[in-house]
């Protein structure tokens, strides 16, 4: 028994109309209260977290007479070209910005690169001593940063380098985090199978490392990466206390001289923040799909 080439058509159109009003149904469902409160709640925490920065935006528009009023302007006032050139008078912004960029692309980059090689040999060979070394690199996690200062400082101005850019890149380049979230990403995300067969194809270390362990933990290196240059470009004391000379001066040591013993023009100053913070939004809004990424197949796999 054959179907007529008419029915088909029509059997297949109806299966199609009842699948759409089904769907219908589904995104008619009505609202229910609980759904009310979670789309409440989360708007409460996108008005939280998105305040601070219309609030800074809106006192870099306003002179200091404006910012001390009761009750405050909650509007953008009209100060705000005239708050970016004082800024531009007092401080050498665009030197320091170039500064602080040199600074955060090259450690981002080291880390990234040293790290994931650290990591790599952690997490898929063997070798004399492997976890004895792994426990000292988790051991520093113990000892805060501030411990190392004055050794460092020391060490710094042995090697003629107080005063240099690269005095903020070298002491920075062993992170025991970023070794740490590789290994631990890499361990399960790249099976040891597939090492095998690159191996049995002639693969050495580089080529496995460059062909098989880089494309793998792309999402980590992408966390890893943005985590690190977010704080080499906020980094403050370190740059501090190892600059001494305001050509060289990093964009928060900088943009910190603008607060004086006799006061603080708080318009100027939140408009520096706003210059400080721009280019964060705007590496955070271009990398955000990564970085989402690497943060929650991270904690899965870790």
């Amino acid at each position: 028994m054959s179907l007529s080439p008419r029915v088909v058509p029509a059997a297949l159109a109806g299966a199609a109309l009842e699948t759409s009003r089904r769907s219908d149904k589904r995104r008619r469902r009505p609202l229910r209260g609980s759904d009310v409160v979670r789309h409440l709640f989360l708007l409460v925490g996108a008005v939280v977290a998105l305040f601070p920065f219309y609030w800074m935006f809106v006192l870099s528009t306003q002179p200091s007479s404006v910012i001390y009023q009761y009750p405050p302007a909650l509007t953008p006032g009209d100060r705000l070209g005239a708050n970016v050139s004082a800024i531009m008078e007092k401080v050498n912004i665009f030197g320091a910005m170039s500064n602080t960029i040199i600074v955060a692309v090259s450690v981002t980059f080291l880390v990234l690169l040293i790290s994931s090689l650290a990591a790599f040999a952690f997490a898929k060979f063997d070798f004399p001593g492997k976890t004895v070394l792994f426990g000292v690199v988790l051991a520093t996690f113990l000892l805060p940063s501030q411990l190392a200062t004055i050794p460092q400082f020391l060490l710094m101005s042995q090697l003629g380098w107080v005063g240099q850019l690269k005095a903020l890149v070298f002491p920075v380049l062993a992170s025991a985090f970023g070794v740490f979230w590789l290994r631990q990403y890499s361990t399960s995300a790249i099976p040891k199978e597939l090492l095998e067969a690159a191996t049995i194809d002639g693969c050495g270390f580089w080529r496995q490392y460059i062909h098989v362990c880089l494309p793998t933990i792309r999402p980590a290196l992408a966390f890893l990466g943005m985590f690190t240059f977010i704080g080499s470009w906020n980094d403050f004391m370190w740059p501090l206390i190892v600059l001494n000379d305001p050509s060289r001066l990093t964009l928060q040591v900088a943009l910190s001289q603008l607060k004086t013993a006799h006061g603080t023009d708080y318009g100027m100053l939140m408009a520096s923040s706003l210059i400080a913070v721009i280019p964060l939004l705007a590496i955070f809004a271009i990398g955000a799909k990564q970085f989402m990424s690497g943060i929650t197949e991270g904690a899965v796999k870790g």
